[in-house]
């Protein structure tokens, strides 16, 4: 296709004229998406918030977010919750951990019920500051003392042993007594110095003070996807896919869409474009049953992806322009003027175009119509024609489909193709105008055909 199919105004008209079409696909996937909102139950999202006491730098914020996601502490969650026909890799896909400001880590749990989400929540937070805490005391020992109360209780009871064996010391004064003396002095020193440091030390840098802020708060509403949102994405998705469809099937289409293209896949010079007046095209298939009827309904008969054919003159306009293309037939024909008018079989409105051209030929040149199969095209041999005449609508036939056409002329002896007077009229439906109060046409004329354009001049 040409450069015409990606444009605005190409979209444009594929909405107005598959409307129909693209709304009963946007209306199958919307039901597609509600099908998945029912195989997929709702999900129900809340987060706990945990408050980390200290100085923490960024990376050990991330750090504590792996924690409280990770196995170890959603797997003493689940054990803890004992949920029937849950485990803790279900819920390990249910958990996520993110660092927020202010030394902060939010823990988000998902449940199909929002009881669930909520108690999912709590507890993975009450059991990622016990696992934090017991990994910041660093301690496997039960029986060792933890924490700084601790710490100042270990230093006392080691101070008074310290006095106790200065005391047991020898009370002489041997060299001896005198270095264990001095020993345990600089001894109870050096933990005095430690402890008034441990005093000195800002509370806030001891990092196992974590407290949950609070129980998680029940959700309201269901986290994301929702129904809607899943009904909603469905109907756009297949609406965007039909019509990306449609723009991809026009691309590929070898369908001949202007003139030019028509007349090299025939080798013959063009003679006009014509119009047949009418409101919609005609050219769509007769065929009854459910299977046509749905076709007719949807509009999938009809080209969307010829241009919007324009107004062409009035009932005295067309005649003129008519006649003009009979003269020059007559011009280009020796005597007797007699030419065979060859239409492709299913071709409404080349066969609409070419019984007008016949009516209005009034015998000069004589015209035959003969409807040729494009699947198997056979034209009658050459009786007295001087050539052939082909009639076809823009947008139907493929270049090689119309090149089939002119092997079958020739095979018949009909001279096309240029060697012989031979002409192309090229037709398109169009709105008719109303006629102008002057010059109205008699009573029994036909309507004519309007022309445009020939092979050795400009409009006409």
């Amino acid at each position: 296709m040409s450069d015409d199919t990606v444009r605005l105004v190409t979209i444009g008209r594929m909405l107005r004229r598959r409307w129909r079409l693209l709304a009963i696909v946007a209306v199958v996937g919307a039901l597609v998406g509600y099908g998945t909102s029912v195989l997929f139950p709702p999900r129900y999202t809340t987060s706990a918030s945990v408050l980390l006491a200290g100085q923490w730098e960024e990376r050990e914020l991330l750090t504590q977010a792996e924690i409280a996601a990770s196995s170890a502490v959603v797997d003493r969650a689940a054990a803890t919750l004992g949920w029937t026909g849950v485990s803790g890799g279900e819920l390990r896909d249910r958990v996520s951990a993110k660092a927020a400001d202010g030394n902060i880590i939010k823990i988000s749990g998902t449940a199909d019920t929002p009881e669930r989400a909520q108690r999912l929540s709590d507890e993975v937070a009450q059991q990622f500051v016990t696992f934090a805490t017991r990994i910041a005391g660093d301690n496997t020992d039960p029986e060792a003392a933890t924490g700084p109360e601790a710490l100042r209780k270990k230093v006392v009871e080691t101070n008074r042993r310290i006095t106790d064996l200065a005391n047991a010391a020898d009370p002489g004064q041997t060299v001896e007594g005198v270095q264990a003396r001095t020993e345990l002095e600089k001894l109870r020193t050096a933990l005095q110095e430690a402890m008034k440091k441990l005093d000195e030390a800002d509370p806030a840098t001891i990092k196992t003070n974590m407290v949950v802020m609070g129980p998680a708060a029940r959700p309201a509403g269901e986290a994301p996807p929702t129904r809607m949102q899943l009904i909603v994405a469905g109907a756009l998705l297949f609406f965007l896919l039909a019509v990306i469809g449609h723009l991809a099937a026009a691309r590929v289409n070898r369908r001949l869409r202007t003139e030019p293209e028509i007349a090299a896949a025939l080798g013959s010079a063009l003679l006009g474009t014509v119009d047949v007046p009418g409101e919609r095209p005609a050219h769509r298939p007769k065929g009854r049953g459910p299977r046509a009827w749905i076709r007719r309904l949807l509009d999938v008969d009809t080209r969307w992806d010829i241009p919007t054919p324009q107004t062409s003159g009035d009932e005295a306009d067309r005649r003129i322009r008519y006649r003009r293309v009979c003269a020059r037939l007559r011009e280009k024909l020796p005597a007797p003027r007699r030419l065979l008018v060859v239409v492709p079989d299913g071709d409404e409105i080349g066969r609409q175009a070419a019984g007008q051209l016949v009516a209005e030929a009034k015998s000069d040149p004589l015209l035959r119509v003969v409807g040729v199969s494009v699947s198997r095209p056979l034209v009658p041999d050459r009786g007295t024609e001087s050539g052939a005449l082909v009639v076809l609508s823009a947008g139907s036939w493929t270049a090689e489909e119309l090149a089939g056409i002119a092997e079958a002329c020739a095979d018949g002896r009909h001279e096309v193709l240029g060697i012989v007077v031979a002409g192309i009229v090229v037709a398109g439906t169009v709105r008719a105008r109303p006629t102008r109060s002057a010059g109205h046409p008699p009573d029994n004329a036909t309507p004519a055909l309007a022309v445009r354009g020939h092979a050795t001049g400009g409009s006409v």
